[in-house]
């Protein structure tokens, strides 16, 4: 007996396949839902942020500004916000990495709550700033910023299994550093067929190293010594050497490992490592790729990822130092300089008019004689310049006491009974006659003497005493005394 034909139609599958088209329908456009809510949790969060905490002129700001692409940073107060544009090539996706820049006053560390709280703590990475303008207080201001920053978290609202958590996850994250290059013979099938459960074991049961986080905040953290082009002011004036610069880099990256934090020295000014900062604070908030590995070779531009470095790798910098030893304590070997005083610019003295100064002398000599010209009076305006019609009068106020008169009237009275500029000056007279011509002897003819005092003075006179400018009135006063007149004047 033959099977009927709705069985038949049955059997060639005609009959489920029409059945099942709808439900292939909906499995599909629940695929594609699925797909596209995949693609939108790979996209980069909008809710991260860096917290920069350090010294005023630590640089903060300027690296910040080079991070963004601002070439005119501006500096605020307080608590700063400002944003860094990041973009992943990959999946061509672009968001706003948020900072916050909390001033160096500890005075404003009661603002970090509105940059560091319950909510924002998961998304949040902590960035150390110090400058190697000052390396000799360097460690003790990491060490600051750290309490305040362990402090402020005692103060939040967080429970202890959330702080163990966040602690976990700084630890595995530090295990699980992996140079770049060797990533691939971490993946490679080779390697995890011949692993086995009590090699995995052993790796999460792993010990950390001497050292290394114990001071494990739960926080991701990085430390950026700025200004490092300044290390050669330090070996130019301060006499700084390799060995304190390895002296410095050992003892910030002891720090580093008890906080689980990488290292960075920058310059903005030579541009060192910024590019490299940029790309590391993406990788670790982000998880974009970063592949360079640690760098420790240029003392300027150090880079040490977070997870690379332990104490067997500082030690080695203990080689170097010949005059220090690695435990000597930070500041007695990087010491704060003496302390310089302020220079004081000397009082710029102007010089006195020429004439003015002539003047006063003539003054301090006459003593109640003849007034002097007015203090005032310029050089065109001086009566050695300006010729007068009266030429005693001319005579009477230039001329000066060590030329005016004869020499001969110089007697001990007249001497003794001078005073100021002209005692002294006739005593120097009489001084320089007495050496010359020594003690008349009682024989000596008087006339004799007064001739040579005289002719001693008039040598001396001659020699002190300046020539007389050409065209002077004085001059011409005396040279008419003195020549008898012409013919022609007649």
């Amino acid at each position: 007996m033959m099977a009927p034909i709705s069985e038949k139609i049955s059997d060639t599958g005609v009959t489920p396949k029409n059945k099942d088209e709808p439900d292939n329908k909906e499995n599909l456009w629940a695929a594609i839902l699925s797909e596209v809510q995949s693609r939108g949790n790979t996209k980069l969060p909008t809710t991260k942020s860096v917290l920069v905490l350090g010294e005023n002129e630590s640089g903060k700001t300027t690296l910040i500004a080079k991070l963004q692409g601002v070439e005119d940073p501006k500096k605020g107060s307080g608590l700063e916000y400002a944003y860094i544009d990041v973009r992943d090539e990959y999946r061509d996706d672009n968001t706003r990495l948020r900072v916050w820049v909390l001033d160096g006053d500890p005075e404003h560390s009661h603002l970090l709550e509105f940059a560091l709280n319950e909510e924002t703590f998961p998304d949040t990475m902590i960035m150390f700033s110090v400058s190697m303008t000052s390396p000799w207080a360097m460690l003790d201001q990491l060490q600051n910023w750290a309490t305040i920053l362990q402090d402020h978290i005692d103060k939040l609202n967080l429970s202890a299994d959330f702080i163990q958590e966040r602690k976990q996850s700084v630890l595995k994250r530090w295990q699980e550093y992996i140079e770049p290059g060797d990533e691939l013979e971490a993946s490679s099938p080779m390697r995890h067929s011949t692993r086995t459960l009590e090699d995995d074991l052993l790796d999460e049961e792993l010990p950390l190293g001497e050292g290394t986080l114990t001071r494990n905040l739960g926080l991701d953290m990085v430390v950026v010594v700025t200004k490092t082009d300044y290390m050669g002011t330090l070996e130019k004036d301060m006499d700084y050497r390799d060995e304190h610069f390895d002296f410095i880099q050992q003892w910030i990256r002891r720090f580093c490992l008890q906080y689980g934090a990488a290292l960075f020295y920058t310059s903005v000014k030579e541009d060192k490592n910024c590019d490299l900062l940029y790309k590391y604070l993406v990788h670790r908030i982000y998880h974009l790729p970063f592949r360079t590995p640690a760098l420790v070779v240029e003392k300027d531009a150090v880079l040490i990822p977070s997870g690379w470095d332990n104490m067997k790798k500082i030690s080695i910098l203990y080689e170097n130092m010949q005059s220090m030893k690695p435990d000597d304590y930070y500041t007695d070997v990087i010491s704060r300089p003496q302390t310089r005083k302020p220079i004081t610019r000397e009082t710029e003295i102007h010089a006195e008019d020429e004439q003015q100064f002539l003047i006063k002398q003539q003054q301090l000599l006459q003593q109640g004689g003849t007034p002097s010209a007015p203090l005032g009076m310029t050089r065109q305006e001086s009566p050695m310049r300006t010729p007068t019609s009266s030429k005693t009068s001319d005579r009477r106020t230039s001329a000066t006491p060590g030329s005016q008169g004869s020499p001969k009237k110089m007697d001990g009275a007249k001497v003794g009974a001078a005073a100021g500029g002209e005692g002294v000056l006739a005593n120097f007279f009489n001084s320089l006659l007495h050496k010359k011509t020594g003690s008349p002897s009682p024989g000596m003819d008087k006339a004799a003497v007064r001739s040579d005092a005289a002719a001693e003075l008039d040598r001396l006179t001659r020699n002190k005493k300046p020539p007389s400018p050409t065209g002077s009135p004085d001059s011409s006063a005396n040279s008419s005394l003195e020549q008898p007149p012409s013919s022609t004047d007649c």
